[in-house]
């Protein structure tokens, strides 16, 4: 969890860049970047959510008739651990989205002729007093993909909170 606080400590935009500037640019490089920035919300999660569901009774009570530990942590720790991990899956499809956008803006994530969001914003941005839809349609695209990502994740969020029912 050290490790996990440590690149929490840097900002996710300037530690992708600082990724992708060591492995070089392309599209598998920018993935890797935005995964080791995404890693640190998952493991803080995950550690969180197992260390509540291993007080409760039901695992104790499981310990003590004999189930062995990868039965316990089958059985019972993984499917109260399953939900918080789909719903910040969810929320983090878009922001991912708008990371790889960005890299790729900047020049750092998929190469021409590829074809990726950001790189068709950062080529009309030369145009965007002549031809402002060369700009305007792929950075809509990205609101309207982040924007139903993010309403998939709340939704999600509240048909798996056991509270809300």
């Amino acid at each position: 969890m050290r490790t996990m606080d440590v690149l929490l400590a840097f900002p996710y935009l300037l530690l992708a860049i600082a990724v992708v500037a060591i492995l070089g640019p392309g599209l598998l490089t920018a993935m890797i970047a935005i995964g080791i920035v995404h890693v640190p919300g998952y493991a803080r999660i995950v550690r969180g959510s197992v260390l509540v569901v291993r007080s409760r009774e039901y695992v104790e009570a499981a310990s003590a008739l004999g189930a062995s530990d990868l039965r316990v942590m089958g059985v019972h720790v993984l499917p109260n651990v399953l939900a918080p991990i789909i719903v910040q899956v969810t929320l983090n499809v878009g922001s991912s989205i708008i990371d790889t956008a960005g890299l790729s803006f900047l020049g750092l994530g998929t190469q021409p002729p590829t074809p990726d969001w950001g790189n068709m914003l950062a080529s009309g941005r030369s145009e965007l007093i002549n031809a402002p839809w060369i700009a305007t349609f792929p950075g809509l695209a990205i609101l309207v993909t982040v924007l139903a990502f993010n309403l998939m994740g709340d939704a999600l969020r509240d048909a798996l909170d056991p509270r809300l029912r």
